[in-house]
């Protein structure tokens, strides 16, 4: 028998199905350091510990999205290492920080499987845990992969697909505990704009662009162990290119969302999210935003915000999403909805 693993095909999986994924992974203050020198991050929050114990929190946790590139990065090798494409994600929340020194790992759960009509590949949802050395959750979201089938006659599972909340309600928000904005810094935190002056329905362009290089993407997908074959073998795609990692669109877009959104400090939600084109490196990634929705919580000076992150390659100027058919637009790399929190 081979002792290596060719990873689960469409049918392997099983509804109901629990999936424990090697390899826990302990966080250091150097992942930080590397993951703002990958991405244009700055938001100071998770810049200095010194801002952050003056917003009531023992010191600066890790990035939200680094703490979700780990624990996403672990149920690769199980999920989605014969990906076609990750479709989406939903209902996810960050439910404790990540401090410099806790290790992470990743279970999933199956919650839906259906097979695509022409037999080759099916569709997999699956709900993700990343709990910490003391089994606490850190984060909990659910997403979904099309993954190709070993043998196209195998039968067809029955289809089951689950339905999921199109957003994250306030209240179910996780506040870090201690998290407190009263005295908060406007000027070391970049921008005065707080809860009060953002309205639903306005849009933010982020006006930067950063050009995506095949050497920092292959990085960062070796950086949280992202072993999806179309990331790294150009062999893998008919058009002999490596496709960049979904992650590390989001990151970037994140990142670039800071001109405009500098005080937009910690994403505690994902309520939806889509990729909507493929990245390719050459690709020049920018970003705008669209309010959706506030709220007010019951921590100090802390309100929330809802807010669509769309990155494009090219221009970012027009922010037109669909065609007429309902279809994303080429340019469209990703189409994210989440909520965030905001000083009051």
């Amino acid at each position: 028998m081979t002792k290596t693993n060719p990873g689960r095909f469409f049918e392997d999986y099983r509804l109901g199905q629990v999936i424990r994924h090697a390899v826990p992974r302990t966080v250091a203050e150097g992942e930080r350091a590397l993951y703002h020198a990958l991405y244009p991050a700055r938001h100071a929050l998770y810049s200095s510990d010194e801002f952050a114990a003056n917003c009531g929190l023992e010191s600066s946790p890790m990035d939200d999205l680094l703490a979700f590139h780990i624990v996403f990065g672990k149920t690769v090798p199980d999920v989605s290492l014969n990906a076609v494409a990750n479709l989406g994600y939903a209902q996810g929340r960050w439910l404790a920080p990540v401090w410099p020194g806790d290790t992470l790992r990743s279970e999933s759960q199956v919650i839906g499987v259906r097979q695509n009509s022409n037999g080759q590949s099916g569709v997999v949802w699956v709900r993700t845990r990343g709990l910490n050395q003391r089994d606490e959750p850190v984060l909990d979201y659910v997403r979904w992969v099309m993954v190709r089938k070993r043998d196209a006659d195998a039968p067809a599972p029955e289809t089951v697909v689950p339905d999921l909340a199109p957003v994250v309600a306030p209240a179910d928000l996780v506040i870090p505990e201690g998290l407190d904005f009263t005295g908060y810094d406007f000027d070391l935190a970049g921008e005065p704009h707080r809860w009060g002056d953002y309205r639903v329905g306005e849009t933010i362009d982020h006006l930067d662009g950063v050009t995506i290089e095949e050497a920092e993407h292959m990085l960062a997908t070796r950086l949280w162990q992202n072993t999806a074959k179309v990331h790294f073998d150009a062999t893998h795609r008919d058009d002999g290119r490596r496709l960049i990692y979904g992650g590390h669109v989001i990151s970037m877009a994140r990142a670039l969302s800071f001109n405009g959104l500098a005080n937009a400090q910690m994403i505690v939600a994902l309520n939806a999210g889509a990729h909507a084109n493929p990245c390719f490196a050459g690709d020049t990634v920018r970003a705008w935003s669209e309010v959706l929705d506030k709220a007010e919580t019951d921590a100090p000076g802390v309100g929330a915000i809802r807010l669509r992150l769309v990155a494009t390659k090219g221009d970012s100027g027009d922010h037109a999403l669909k065609d007429g058919n309902g279809r994303y637009r080429p340019q469209v790399l990703l189409d994210l909805d989440y909520w965030a929190l905001i000083p009051i």
